[in-house]
């Protein structure tokens, strides 16, 4: 046996999990290249090995779960790691062109895709699972307490800071009747949305964030600042400060990570979201520091284990239609991702924040909503 295959074994096992075992997380290894390059190239070499179909596991989400919840990316690291971390946090890799990369290499990657994969509405973030049968339920949910947390009222100006396909716009000007001005830098989003919303007091725009204009009653940014950047976090902050009226609220959905020194995955930001860098706490704290009083603070990430399930199932069963354009390899690349992050939030190693600023405090105090 190779020292590589005794190492990553011997790793495996802390998490339960077995090379070549009998149970739904156990690995199945087709290639004996898979341990030097897992132990040479770590969280990028195990996808992209997975991805070249050297290894199977029945259930990924499970196998996830087990090697997260037992802190293996902590544990062991590859060689370079910690360089790729320290290069991320020392560049600005999310500037104004950088940030149309994620646009046009996961958004704009199909809508039929996203169309077959999501809830009727196509909400790409976490369903709020309360009182939720299905994901139809878990969006609108989610959508709602968006909408209660700010306490829209009739004929007020939200703006949407990475609007997506424009479902929380729709949402919130179909039952709130708010003006919503939503922004987004995917130009197949862009499409969509404004065909979607099309005949509400609904403003679609091709926008960077840093490039928004006027003043609004509340500001939304649901599921984007993911890929905002460490370097930005401030900017981002200071453009929602300076565009907020002094009584309105800003609230920030958001996956959040546990740790300040882990916040890029190699295999992630090379295949999924490039240039995207997890918020952790102690870094939005600096980046709200003067700026916003926080009013409410609701971690509910448990819930995105339930969200991915369904989009993956969602996925599964839309194949035999998907695969007449993506190929066998995306196939395998979109069900790791799916299931890969389905575990993390299983394992509470990923976290997902909804965040309610004000400018300097509400006055007589906030009603948190749950």
């Amino acid at each position: 046996m190779s020292v590589f295959k005794t190492q990553i074994t011997k790793a495996l096992a802390e998490s339960d999990v077995i090379v070549n075992g009998t149970r739904p997380w156990d690995i199945q290894v087709h290639d004996d290249r898979l341990y030097r390059r897992i132990a040479l190239r770590g969280s990028i070499g195990l996808g992209e090995a997975y991805m070249d179909a050297w290894w199977d596991c029945e259930q990924l989400d499970q196998f996830f779960f087990r090697v997260l919840r037992a802190g293996l990316h902590v544990k062991y690291k590859a060689p370079g790691q910690d360089l790729f971390h320290a290069f991320s946090n020392i560049f600005n890799r999310q500037t104004v062109e950088g940030a149309l990369e994620v646009g046009e290499r996961h958004y704009d990657i199909g809508n039929d895709l996203y169309t077959l994969m999501l809830d009727k509405r196509m909400t790409y973030t976490c369903g709020y699972w309360k009182n939720a049968k299905d994901l139809d339920e878990a969006e609108e949910n989610k959508m709602d307490l968006v909408c209660r947390k700010l306490n829209l009222q009739k004929g007020q100006k939200i703006l949407d800071i990475g609007c997506g396909w424009g479902s929380f716009a729709k949402f919130a000007a179909e039952k709130y009747g708010v003006h919503v001005t939503g922004v987004t830098i995917s130009k197949e989003q862009l499409v969509l949305a404004q065909e979607l919303c099309k005949g509400l007091d609904v403003d679609i725009q091709f926008l960077d964030y840093r490039h928004v204009t006027g003043m609004y009653d509340h500001i939304v940014s649901i599921g984007m600042f993911e890929a905002v950047g460490k370097k930005n976090f401030r900017t981002f902050m200071q453009v929602a400060h300076d565009h907020l009226k002094d009584d309105g609220l800003f609230l920030l959905h958001t996956i959040g990570g546990n740790f300040s020194d882990i916040d890029v995955d190699t295999w992630t930001d090379k295949y999924i979201f490039p240039n995207g860098i997890l918020p952790n706490m102690h870094d939005m704290a600096d980046s709200i520091d003067h700026l916003f009083v926080v009013e409410d603070w609701h971690n509910f990430g448990a819930d995105y284990d339930k969200t991915l399930m369904v989009w993956h199932a969602n996925f599964e069963k839309a194949w035999p239609e998907l695969s007449k354009k993506y190929s066998n390899t995306f196939h395998r690349m979109w069900r790791y991702y799916l299931l890969c992050y389905a575990g993390a939030f299983r394992a509470r190693d990923n976290q997902l924040w909804q965040i309610v600023l004000s400018k300097g405090g509400l006055l007589g105090g906030y009603e948190s909503i749950r």
